[in-house]
């Protein structure tokens, strides 16, 4: 996967194919090339994280104490977090890799481990195929990453939206139901919420250990 990734991110239509099943390659990313990046950073086990990435200008003679910045920064790994972190950087405060330092990266853990289901709140700001837009998005799961996982793949789908164009501004747990504003989450908090039960399977009050007839769960 790593080679298709490489060759669709450069002028692929110009890349000589010698090997036929680039064909297959060049085939798929075409149909699927929207969500392929956030297969590659997200799926295949490669679970995202939470980074606090801390760093500042270099020091200089005419600043020798330069400001530290500090980000939260969600990614699959501590490479991708370091590479973010410069690219917002260079865009906010005009601080390149090259004249800058990372003092600091440490993933962000919960103290125990998440039990609960939680409501999240997600404000975002992506770039699409007609501009960049502001976006207000509300999951129920139990982490904060779970959560932004779950955006990845909704914007993916929705709007086909690639992980590099969404910028991840704020996320919030939701504590108070009054304060939840989309009603596909609204309709999951209602009180004395059931859901039906389709397939009902009977308890057998005798088992055998030896049948003719292949089982069947309906009645």
């Amino acid at each position: 996967m790593g080679k298709f990734y490489l060759l669709f991110h450069s002028s692929f239509l110009d890349y000589p194919v010698r090997d036929p099943d680039h064909y297959d390659a060049i085939a798929n990313f075409l149909q699927h090339g929207f969500t392929l990046e956030a297969n590659l950073l997200v799926g295949n086990g490669c679970r995202l994280q939470e980074f606090e990435v801390i760093g500042r200008h270099l020091p200089t003679e005419a600043n020798p104490s330069p400001s530290l910045y500090r980000m939260t920064i969600f990614a699959p790994n501590e490479t991708v977090a370091k590479s973010r972190f410069w690219y917002f950087l260079r865009g906010l405060k005009k601080v390149k890799k090259a004249t800058g330092e990372v003092v600091s990266v440490k993933a962000v853990r919960p103290r125990e481990a998440p039990q609960k289901v939680k409501n999240f709140g997600i404000w975002i700001r992506y770039d699409s195929r007609s501009g960049t837009h502001n976006m207000y998005k509300e999951y129920r799961e139990v982490s904060r990453t779970d959560a932004v996982e779950s955006l990845y793949s909704d914007m993916a789908a929705r709007h086909r939206a690639r992980f590099r164009s969404i910028h991840i501004l704020r996320v919030v747990e939701i504590e108070k139901t009054e304060d939840i504003k989309r009603p596909y989450i609204r309709q999951l908090i209602t009180k004395d919420l059931k859901f039906p039960l389709p397939h009902r399977t009977s308890q057998l009050t005798s088992k055998k250990v030896f049948s003719a007839k292949r089982p069947s769960t309906f009645a």
